[in-house]
């Protein structure tokens, strides 16, 4: 290309180029890059403070930077010459290098940038969520700060995947630290009970220490789905045998146990399975039991913070021109559309179990709907109804699928009304009450997926409200 015709082509010349470069940068991983110490000064005042100090980095050819890799210094540059880098350059291999050191140079734009891209990656593929990994390097590489906004967005998309359906790997013991942190006494929404916290992090530290510690404690601390199908749980308790490398896994262990509430874990769990371990201190366990006998049994949840499914809506995982209220319980559209736009709930419904919400149109528009949606390839901005991985009832009293729709499945309906989703995944069904009045299942609908969310999908001036099943009055 011709030089002059564009600025940002021109700059990106200019990028790691020896020939036009003053000053050489020394990464973490020791690779040299290099760089004009004008523009480094002009667009990040860290480079200024470092490059025209008056000290030795002001005259020297080298500058070192031991906590910065060469991946993220090579995105600082680019972003540096050319105020912009390619969404499709983050990855979950190099988004928190490269934050970090946006971080260090202070380029809070480019921060930003990355925080609206890995919420773009959550919306396009939520089924793919990598923020266990993200977290897992995050606590290895920044400190734990309760105003990183980063931070916050990773323990939210975390919190919300039960910790028995993240692999043993993909979730670091640093990482799964600051996860009990930042929820340990929080309003966080949750997904795990607590009995399943203690029990990931039992194996997850086991499995660092050795392979025969791993395998002993994934046979000795059985999932809860696994403890109700015991018909006597004493035999748990029977069957334990010692722990190889039993000290190093209290060891390990030792700096998670304080980020779990054992007093959310029933007494009868403690007992038989936790306790014969010996790898929680006799102190804790008895400090549990002296406050469990203080306490009535509703007094507390078996899973922290605000326990999963939630009935919120996913501000990452909707449409454009959507606005939240009332703590994300409510979505409008904030101005008239040409088509529907779709927004999910923070609620996953997978696996078995029956599964029941409410969703309130508190103002119904031309074509509101509800239902279920698959997340994977679903258009956030055009009507669910009409994708292979929506499944959603309208006003005018017809379900809709693939474009295919049902008529007279029940009444239309307007403002007010009610509409509870009664989902069965075990049979893979779904049945909708209108107003008190429950409708059969919508026996078409035999292609639901083994993993499903609330949907809406609203025009404007639509309101709609997401809650808890409430009996209907």
């Amino acid at each position: 290309m011709t030089r002059g015709y564009s600025l940002e082509q021109d700059l990106r010349l200019l990028i790691n180029n020896q020939k036009y470069s003053d000053v050489e940068i020394i990464c973490e991983d020791e690779k040299k890059l290099h760089g004009c110490r004008a523009i480094l000064a002009a667009r990040s005042e860290v480079f200024d403070r470092l490059l025209y100090n008056g000290m030795k980095e002001s005259y020297e050819k080298e500058i070192s930077f031991p906590k910065i890799n060469s991946i993220g210094m090579e995105m600082i540059l680019e972003y540096i010459y050319t105020g912009s880098i390619k969404e499709e350059s983050l990855t979950k291999d190099n988004m928190i290098e490269i934050f970090y050191a946006a971080d260090y140079f202070q380029l809070t734009e480019l921060q930003n940038f990355i925080m609206k891209t890995f919420k773009n990656t959550l919306k396009k593929n939520y089924t793919e969520n990598y923020s266990p990994e993200l977290l897992s390097k995050f606590a290895e590489k920044i400190p734990l700060t309760e105003n990183n906004i980063l931070l916050n967005l990773l323990v939210e998309a975390v919190s919300i995947i039960p910790l028995n359906r993240i692999e043993f790997g993909r979730l670091s013991i640093s990482g799964l630290q600051y996860l009990l942190t930042c929820t340990h006494e929080e309003g966080t929404p949750f997904a795990t009970p607590e009995y399943e916290v203690f029990r990931y992090s039992a194996i997850l530290t086991a499995k660092q220490v050795s392979d025969n510690a791993y395998k002993a404690l994934m046979k000795q601390l059985p999932t809860l789905e696994q403890i109700k199908q015991i018909e006597n749980p004493i035999k748990v308790k029977n069957e334990n045998k010692i722990i190889t490398d039993h000290q190093k896994v209290v060891k390990e262990l030792e700096p998670l146990i304080k980020f779990i509430d054992f007093r959310r874990i029933e007494g009868q769990i403690l007992t038989d399975v936790i306790e014969p371990l010996e790898i929680i201190s006799e102190k804790i366990i008895l400090d549990v039991y002296r406050q469990k006998a203080k306490l009535n049994e509703s007094d507390l949840n078996n899973i922290r913070g605000i326990p999963i499914p939630v009935c919120v809506w996913d501000d990452t995982a909707c449409g454009s021109k959507l606005i939240f209220e009332n703590n994300g319980k409510i979505v409008r559209l904030q101005s008239q559309t040409k088509s529907s736009r779709n927004v999910k709930a923070k609620m996953i419904l997978e696996d078995k179990g029956i599964f029941e919400w409410d969703f309130i149109i508190e103002k119904a528009c031309g074509d509101a709907w509800v239902g279920v949606c698959s997340p994977e390839n679903l258009n956030y901005e055009f009507f669910a109804g009409k994708q292979p991985v929506g499944w959603v009832l309208g006003t005018k009293g017809r379900c809709y699928n693939s474009g295919n729709y049902i008529n007279n499945y029940c009444p239309s309906f307007g403002d007010g009304a009610r509409i509870t989703v009664h989902l069965d995944m075990n049979k893979r069904t779904c049945a909708f009450t209108v107003n008190g009045t429950k409708y059969k299942e919508v026996t078409e609908w035999n292609n639901l997926p083994s993993k499903l969310y609330p949907v809406a999908s609203l025009c404007y001036p639509g309101r709609f409200r997401i809650e808890p099943h409430q009996k209907y009055i």
